[in-house]
């Protein structure tokens, strides 16, 4: 018998419960996101991604489908790893063309009360000062509905076209985005305090200045003397997102993350990935439970499992091999051109293709050693996370499943076609979920921060950004001078205190 209420199992045990699951959506201001050659189905608007419209439609539905939010990936270059160049990316639209996901934020915002709104962008080609005052503006706009999930960059092809000859060495990236973060906090936590602007008509004081305070930041990467440009917005720090597999990866995100995203393709590989997550929660003084982990999945269904099913095979036939092997080349980072499709992937030199496909061949019930052909069929629906396929009651088994037996906090819904998974799965899924418990029956007011935890619009106490506020242990503020300097040198910034 299933568990009634929220529980909380301990790390590295699991039972029944019944909890409600979190969702977002999974898209791409592109063509061709995660499922190649979908683009093809004559129900597929993916096309219409230049059109505005088309997103604040989405915005509705997803609204109505009560979402918790939109997550919008992004990329700044091509994949062009598959057949060393990007030709074939360019044929299949594989992410490319590609527009800016920030500006889409604020017409899908003015349409919606309560979406929230992931956006990705990367910190290795733009300086955090421009950036911080963008998602400031957005947080404000938006009244509180603001994530960021933060990427430090994997297309060898952006980091050429901003000069540079390759992406910098994994690791290095990371300590590059701590840095970057660290700018982030002290700006939005530590500038502005929260009773700064006064709007005082009778003094003639919009802002006191004794209350916004320079940062004097100068580290390793950047120097960032002054104030941050904007006032403080709902949530100051915007919801951090992360998705970072890697141990750097893991404890980058056990440090900044509010939201997890994984792609683990199995229950068993899911366990393992959410336990660990939490136990890096914990090394990082943390509460485990402090993050809400998603993990990429897509979902096909409809009436009855004969139609769902049905579905899944006509998708299947839209799909394109050669962009799926695209995307995989450029995720895995090994061209998968140079093999022939009937290739035993034991053949294929790479330990990150064989890792993977390991993990999917766990699950098959042949026991058969894949070949190349069937990386190219797996990815042609949803990239690389599981698909769940089958009438509304049946995924709704499978989804419970899945976080009864995995600790998982939700799903990161890809699409097959778009709108129509969405709709789809607002149709048939949600329901079904609502009537078990297993889904909000309403949306929490506040911010996006607190609609996912329940904690207030602020980050918690316990968070590295906290300790940037004003008089925090990680504070390096400067006091505005009683005196305008002749000039921006003669204000010296003082050394940023090590972490």
């Amino acid at each position: 018998m299933r568990q009634t209420g929220v529980g909380r199992p301990a790390i590295g045990h699991h039972f029944a419960v019944t909890r409600v699951i979190r969702f977002n959506a999974f898209d791409m201001n592109c063509v061709a996101h995660q499922s190649p050659g979908l683009w093809k189905h004559p129900d597929d608007q993916s096309w219409r991604y230049k059109d505005l419209r088309y997103w604040t439609d989405l915005a509705q539905l997803l609204e109505r489908g009560r979402f918790d939010g939109l997550f919008i990936a992004d990329v700044l270059g091509t994949y062009d790893v598959f057949g060393g160049s990007d030709e074939a990316a360019i044929r299949q639209a594989a992410q490319v063309p590609v527009n800016d996901p920030l500006l889409l934020v604020s017409a899908m915002a003015y349409v919606t009360e309560h979406l929230g709104f992931g956006i990705t962008t990367g910190t290795g080609f733009e300086h955090p000062y421009p950036f911080a005052r963008r998602i400031s503006t957005l947080d404000h706009l938006t009244g509180g509905r603001i994530g960021w999930n933060v990427v430090t960059g994997y297309l060898p092809a952006a980091a050429r076209n901003m000069g540079q000859t390759d992406q910098p060495a994994h690791d290095a990236r990371y300590d590059h985005a701590d840095e970057y973060l660290e700018v982030l906090y002290k700006l939005w936590e530590g500038s502005w305090e929260d009773d700064a602007v006064v709007r005082d008509a009778a003094r003639g004081v919009f802002t006191d200045p004794d209350k916004v305070h320079h940062i004097g930041h100068e580290g390793t990467h950047f120097s960032v003397p002054g104030i941050h440009l904007s006032e403080p917005s709902p949530q100051r720090t915007p919801v951090i997102y992360q998705a970072g597999a890697s141990p750097r990866g893991v404890r980058f995100a056990a440090e900044n993350a509010e939201a997890i995203f994984t792609a683990a393709p199995t229950k068993v590989i899911l366990r393992d990935t959410v336990s660990t997550v939490r136990r890096e929660l914990e090394l990082a003084g943390r509460d485990p439970y402090s993050v809400k982990i998603f993990n990429l999945s897509t979902i096909i269904t409809s009436a009855t499992e004969d139609e769902a099913h049905a579905r899944h095979a006509e998708y299947l036939s839209y799909g394109d091999p050669e962009g799926a092997l695209v995307f995989m080349s450029g995720w895995m980072g090994v061209d998968l051109a140079r093999y022939g499709l009937d290739e035993p992937v034991g053949n294929v030199d790479s330990n990150a293709i064989l890792s993977a496909v390991e993990a999917f061949q766990s699950a098959d019930p042949d026991g058969r050693e894949w070949a190349v052909r069937d990386i190219a069929e797996w990815g042609k629906i949803g990239g690389i996370g599981p698909r769940f396929v089958g009438s509304g009651a049946q995924v709704a088994d499978s989804l419970q499943e899945w976080v009864d037996e995995t600790d998982v906090d939700g799903f990161n819904l890809a699409y097959a076609i778009t709108p129509g998974s969405f709709e789809e799965f607002v149709d048939h899924v949600v329901p079904e979920l609502t009537a078990r418990g297993a889904y909000q029956s309403a949306y929490t007011p506040g911010t996006l921060r607190h609609k996912l935890h329940g904690r207030g619009d602020r980050l918690p106490d316990e968070h590295r950004g906290a300790g940037y506020r004003v008089g925090g242990p990680t504070s390096t503020i400067i006091d505005r001078p009683s005196t305008v300097p002749s000039s921006p040198a003669s204000v010296a910034a003082q050394p940023t205190r090590g972490r």
